[in-house]
């Protein structure tokens, strides 16, 4: 386990829009890392995943598993699976999920 504080309990603290924006964090260190680190590129990937299962473990997101899920789906399609399944890539995922960060940075702002 990577991120034990927040699996302790931490990860239910945070908005939908701030764990999947620290979900982006790992996919964008993961897109960073293709093709140049393939060590920090796997151990990214796991972090994220790791992050993804707390996210899906969360019962307050109980209506949004199927998308939750999915995306899980295409960030492995595109890590282990070069994009075959869906088209996916890091680079497009990173964008995705930056966006999650930046409203949860928004909204603290606030």
């Amino acid at each position: 386990m990577f991120h034990k504080e927040l699996a302790a309990g931490g990860w239910s603290n945070l908005t939908l829009m701030e764990q999947l924006g620290n979900i982006g964090s790992e996919v964008g260190r993961a897109a960073r890392a293709e093709g140049k680190n393939p060590a920090v590129l796997e151990a990214a990937a796991k972090r994220a995943l790791e992050l993804f299962d707390l996210t899906l473990k969360d019962p307050r997101w109980r209506r949004r598993l199927r998308e939750i899920a999915r995306a899980r789906e295409v960030f492995c399609d595109a890590v282990w699976n070069s994009g075959r399944a869906y088209q996916s890539r890091l680079d497009e995922l990173d964008k995705y999920f930056f966006r999650f960060a930046y409203a949860a940075r928004l909204k603290q702002g606030a």
